[in-house]
């Protein structure tokens, strides 16, 4: 019996989650814990900078604190996370109780993440609502990206520059890496990878270490 991804709505031959989708998933969970006490430091908005004009309207006109991170903080994503928790405990484990729910909001967030991580094979292959927590997870992580902003993308590492050098027949042999999506351009001798034929070529003549 045929089926499909519940979040994305691929074709799958079994399951709920395809597995991209699964990865993905993998990815936030393990990421949330992080951005989640990275949003305490943006709980009190930054005041202005020196020699910024400061309105002096009345006093409490503005919120001191950021509104959008107490939602989150203050039970907004540890709720969420518990209460997917909770049902997947109560779908694979239907005799079980509910599970325990202690410590403070940083540690419940890291507890429910790490759960739900573990058991994400199973989730994937036989939780229904599978596509529903993956969404969910999705927005939870974007609403925290919001506030705290994304991470500086990491430059990707493509291999060795396989350029000639010389009539000698010298490779130049420099490590070759570039942001995501940006250009590919040996820092050391300066040729340039532009075109796919260019980047297919590069991968073909790797050395076998460093394929």
């Amino acid at each position: 019996m045929s089926a499909s991804c519940g979040l994305c709505d691929r074709d799958l031959e079994h399951g709920y989650l395809c597995e991209r989708d699964t990865l993905a998933l993998a990815g936030r969970l393990e990421r949330l814990p992080a951005l989640f006490e990275e949003l305490a430091v943006h709980l009190v908005p930054r005041r202005s900078g020196f020699g910024e004009h400061v309105s002096s309207g009345p006093a409490g006109s503005r919120s001191p604190l950021n509104v959008d991170v107490i939602d989150l903080r203050q039970g907004g994503i540890a709720l969420v996370l518990e209460s997917w928790r909770a049902d997947v405990q109560r779908v694979r484990w239907p005799d079980h109780g509910a599970p325990p729910v202690e410590g403070g909001m940083d540690r419940r967030v890291t507890v429910a993440c790490r759960w739900l991580g573990m058991e994400l094979e199973w989730i994937a292959a036989g939780y229904p609502a599978a596509g529903d927590l993956a969404l969910e997870v999705r927005e939870m992580e974007g609403a925290a990206l919001s506030i705290v902003g994304e991470p500086p993308p990491r430059p990707q590492r493509l291999g060795l520059c396989v350029a000639v050098t010389d009539d000698a027949g010298t490779v130049c042999g420099a490590v070759l890496s570039r942001l995501p999506g940006g250009p590919v351009r040996c820092r050391w001798c300066g040729t340039a990878y532009r075109t796919e034929q260019d980047l297919l070529l590069l991968r073909h003549y790797q050395p076998k270490a460093s394929a």
